[in-house]
């Protein structure tokens, strides 16, 4: 036989095997396995292009749903906000109600996903499902997806929940997460000069993952903020309250002023002034909204920046999960099958924009709108300026492994952005969040190891990561703190109170997992001004090490960096200890 003859019939055998694969998904064989072995969807290994180790993982695009309900197999509703982190869920339903060959009918469910925007009518709800649990325990469950910095604040509900003899719990798993879309839009000046920032008064729904990113990028830059949304305060960054996200934006299209009373360091002047939106706390739509209907609005900060701010969590009730754990793995499965599908195929994600269109039921807006907001782009608002819009990705297995510190030791990521907002939002809010409940009692992650053990020495499609590299400046900071971590006298030792302040720049930078770390070393002037600058050098390498042997995973070679400024910049007089005490400091400078 001649060489090219053994080409072609090899190519052949390839794509009988190929396409024999395909057929087997089709025909149901892959996806109705009680085990969930759909997880893996046929994940294949292929070659290099060279030659090499068989290294390069290929989804092969599955058959998509059908339109039609497939009308059988567990009720549950499934409350979701008009967001493009649920492209995978979209997908893996078929349609608003789960369809014929959808992930979700393959796997015994039959879901009807709802859009609801209102996160109060989403508690409200999840008690009313607890109690017609409680009196009928064939009442179908009830799911809702909420942005997973702001379940802190969502977990207010538990107090209902408990008089329903039940709690909150969370599906480990999440379909994707917010990567742009939301965010902080302000003038221009504040990306330069963020204390400009200082008297201006920013529109959002309070309490919630959007005011998140603004309180977030407020502390990175030590601004203060007034957290009482009914007065203003010339001194700090204030807050406007909205209704919803899109309302946030329309507080600053129409320009509509506010009559607050002025308060100067915490006391009323009895002055009442005119107050406007100046920047904005919002996600898609609202942020195209701004753009092209007024703009004058940039992008300050979003979760493309902190970009591990805003999972998608999933919560029920404990009543429901329990009695239901074959139901919630294939959740699970259906899931992580259509995540590789939207991550792996256009065709996959076209799908699952039109589906989005139809469950969010907004005709002005189809499937291609959804589409060009989940990837995220570059328009020009009606000032002219270029701004970024939306922004979202899908999660597969591998993803959720990430998040929740289960990949070879990892860092369990969400536990770091749940502190960290729970406690911004608890100290900000003391009335309305006098306390959140801890993570441990509602997060069990049996169910996602059990399906990691399954796939143990299997190969799986792999996680997205960041990668950095080492001799990259930052070239346009997001933020700028000085924190007060104590070392011992003259050494780069940290002292016993030092845990609590590194802990806390720990979960930060975890939050701000796309961004790079600068650590600037500063001491005061007493000694040799070469023996200051060794020692700025060892405190800041100091911070860099202990921040690494915490988590290679989210600090992998090349994310920090270690600057020493010996004394020369000081930020208060070296002339009393009190002066001295500020400018022993360490800052963290936070940027892309």
């Amino acid at each position: 036989m001649t060489t090219r003859g053994k080409i072609v019939i090899g190519l052949l055998l390839v794509l009988a095997a190929y396409f024999g694969i395909n057929k087997l998904v089709s025909s149901g064989a892959v996806f109705q396995k009680a085990e969930t072995q759909s997880v893996l969807l046929n994940s294949i290994e292929l070659p290099t292009q060279a030659g090499g180790p068989r290294t390069n993982l290929a989804v092969p695009l599955a058959p998509l749903p059908g339109s039609t309900p497939a009308e059988k197999g567990t009720p549950v509703t499934w409350e979701v906000m008009a967001w493009n982190s649920q492209m995978g869920a979209m997908l893996a339903n078929g349609g608003p109600r789960s369809t014929e060959g959808s992930a979700m009918a393959a796997n015994g469910l039959d879901l009807q996903m709802v859009r609801q925007d209102d996160v109060a009518k989403m508690q409200a709800d999840l008690v009313k499902n607890a109690l017609d649990l409680q009196s009928n325990p064939n009442t179908p469950g009830l799911i809702v997806s909420i942005m997973g910095d702001g379940l802190p604040a969502f977990s207010a509900v538990q107090t209902q929940l408990e008089k329903a003899g039940t709690g909150l719990q969370i599906l480990p798993y999440s379909c994707g997460k917010s990567f742009g879309e939301d965010k902080l839009m302000g003038p221009k000046e504040w990306l330069d000069n963020p204390k400009s920032a200082l008297g201006k008064t920013i529109a959002c729904y309070l309490r919630d993952g959007d005011q998140n990113i603004a309180l977030k990028w407020c502390a990175d830059n030590g601004l203060k903020v007034n957290p009482d949304e009914t007065t203003y305060d010339p001194e700090a960054v204030n807050f406007m309250a909205a209704s919803d996200f899109l309302v946030a934006a329309e507080k600053y299209i129409l320009g509509k002023p506010e009559l607050r009373l002025k308060v100067v360091k915490g006391r009323s002047t009895g002055v009442k002034v005119d107050v406007v939106a100046d920047g904005v706390a919002t996600w898609t739509p609202g942020d195209v909204n701004i753009a092209k209907q007024k703009g004058g609005l940039v992008n300050i900060v979003s979760t493309k920046d902190y970009s591990n701010q805003m999972p998608n969590i999933m919560v029920t009730t404990k009543r429901w999960y329990q009695a239901h754990e074959k139901d919630v793995q294939g959740i699970i499965t259906a899931l992580a099958v259509a995540g590789d599908q939207v991550k792996s195929h256009p065709e996959a994600l076209q799908r699952a924009a039109d589906i989005s269109a139809e469950v969010y039921g907004d005709k002005d807006k189809p499937g291609a709108y959804w589409l060009r907001y989940y990837k995220g782009v570059s328009e020009a608002d009606r000032t002219g300026e270029v701004v970024e819009l939306g922004g979202s990705k899908a999660f597969n297995f591998a993803d959720n492994l990430t998040l929740f510190g289960l990949d070879n030791g990892g860092t369990n990521i969400y536990a770091s952005v749940y502190k960290t907002f729970g406690d911004v939002q608890s100290k900000l809010y003391p009335k309305e969040l006098p306390s959140y409940v801890p993570l441990e009692q509602m997060l069990d992650l049996s169910i996602l190891r059990k399906l990691q053990d399954q796939y143990k020495g299997k190969t799986i499609a792999p996680a997205e990561q960041q990668q950095f590299a080492a001799d990259d400046e930052i070239r346009q900071s997001v933020s700028k703190r000085a924190w007060n971590i104590e070392f011992e006298t003259g050494r780069s030792t940290f002292t016993p109170a030092a845990e609590q302040d590194l802990n806390r720049l720990f979960d930060d930078l975890v939050v701000a997992g796309r961004l790079k770390v600068a650590v600037h070393g500063h001491t005061d002037n007493v000694g040799a001004a070469a023996n200051n600058q060794q020692l700025s050098e060892q405190r800041a390498l100091a911070v860099k090490n202990w921040l690494e042997a915490k988590s290679r995973s989210s600090f992998p070679d090349g994310r920090v960096q270690v600057y020493a400024h010996g004394a020369l910049e000081p930020v208060a007089s070296n002339a009393d200890e009190t002066g001295r005490a500020k400018n022993r400091r360490v800052e963290i400078v936070l940027g892309n």
